[in-house]
Order: C-alpha cells, then structure tokens, then sequence
C-alpha cells in the first residue's frame, strides 16, 4: 500500500477521535481499511507460502506446495 494511502487512514482516524467523520470520509476510510488489510493478508500468505517445515522423520515439506492452492476463505 502507498505511503499516500496510510497517511489518510492516520489523518482519518485522528479526525474521527476529534471532530467526527462525514458520510463520504466514513466511507473512504472503511474502503481504505478493506483494502489495508487486503494487502496484509496478501503479503502474510506470500510469507507463509515460502516457509518450510521439518517433519519428525526428516523428510522438509513446503508450506506454500503443501496448503497453497487451498481454496481460501
């Protein structure tokens, strides 16, 4: 996500603890958010996908080969 875009959900919630949020601001701020967490959870199963485990009989089974075509929720 842009620096830009993390900006504006900060000075969103600023101004949400001090003055209040307008219909129009409410609504740029949840599309904001949705789209914040879009990229985390988008970058945690890039993360998760590269990790790769010892089982106990040796054998090294990749993560993102083993769960990664899963269908997610």
């Amino acid at each position: 996500m842009e620096n830009g875009k993390i900006e504006r959900i900060n000075a969103l919630a600023r101004k949400s603890k001090s003055a209040g949020l307008t219909e129009e601001e409410k609504k740029e701020q949840a599309a904001l958010r949705r789209e914040f967490i879009a990229d985390i959870r988008k970058n945690v199963r890039a993360q998760l996908d590269n990790v790769s485990i010892q089982e106990e009989d040796g054998s090294i089974t990749n993560l993102g080969e083993k769960y990664g075509n899963k269908e997610r929720h």
